[in-house]
Order: structure tokens, then sequence, then C-alpha cells
């Protein structure tokens, strides 16, 4: 299967928030329509709705690591620890590649010191969702 990275920047530039834009451009490998994960991540965006937690694509990224791992409520919570894993080995490769996970400290909002532009960091998380997440789907 070919990249969407492209397809992140795509729905960003429509106005889809950093996590809307990578939750929903992978949300049909996931069993979930794009309005509903639109709906979702609506919540995400803006470092959580306010520029001072977690950068809403990464946030995505996470969003998308519950969908693909999470064996429900039937699982009775043993799947969480396998999901934490995936979620934390994309916030490392992001946050390696990018020196922060706060949307505040990305955005230099403090500092006045940009690190990543939000295209950039929905790239990222793009990137280490197909990586991480759908390595079969989408291996170079």
């Amino acid at each position: 299967m070919e990249s969407r990275i492209s397809q992140t920047i795509e729905r960003h530039n429509k106005g889809y928030n950093c996590a809307q834009a990578v939750a929903c451009t992978y949300c049909d490998l996931v069993g979930i329509d794009e309005n509903t994960m639109f709906r979702m991540a609506e919540g995400l965006g803006l470092g959580m709705g306010g520029m001072e937690g977690t950068c809403g694509a990464l946030s995505g990224a996470c969003l998308l690591a519950g969908m693909v791992n999470s064996g429900g409520m039937a699982a009775g919570g043993t799947t969480k620890g396998a999901t934490y894993r995936l979620s934390r080995e994309i916030v490392k490769k992001f946050q390696e590649r990018n020196s922060a996970t706060r949307c505040y400290d990305l955005k230099g909002v403090g500092t006045g010191n940009v690190l990543r532009a939000c295209p950039d960091c929905i790239t990222d998380a793009a990137e280490f969702v197909e990586e991480v997440l759908f390595p079969k789907e989408f291996s170079k």
C-alpha cells in the first residue's frame, strides 16, 4: 500500500486539526468511519484544546494505537500494556526527532523558538503510525 502521509496534510489544509488529520487518514484501517473519527479527535487539537498539552498529531497517532491493539472491554484491560508500548514507541520517536512532545514547546509559545511547525508534526506522526502501527501495510 502506498504511504498516506501526504493525505494527512491535505486534510489539515481542509481545516482538520492536527489530531484529526492523522487519525482520519488511517481510520478505515481500524474500522471507524471518518465522521466518527473526526468527532473523536476534535478535542485533541492545539495540544488538547489549548496549546499546553501533547501535540495533537501525536495524540491522534496514540488514538490509533488503541484502535489497532485494544481488545476492548471484553479483554478486561489485558491489552493495555501492549497498547501503551505502541504509544510509547511512537512518542519516543517523535521526541527524538523534535526534542519535544508538547504543542506549547513545539510552537515556541514561551520562548519564541519554534521547534516544529504543525505540518511537520503531522507528517512525523503519520510516518510513525505507518512504521509502528501498520508496518505490513506500508512496508518500504
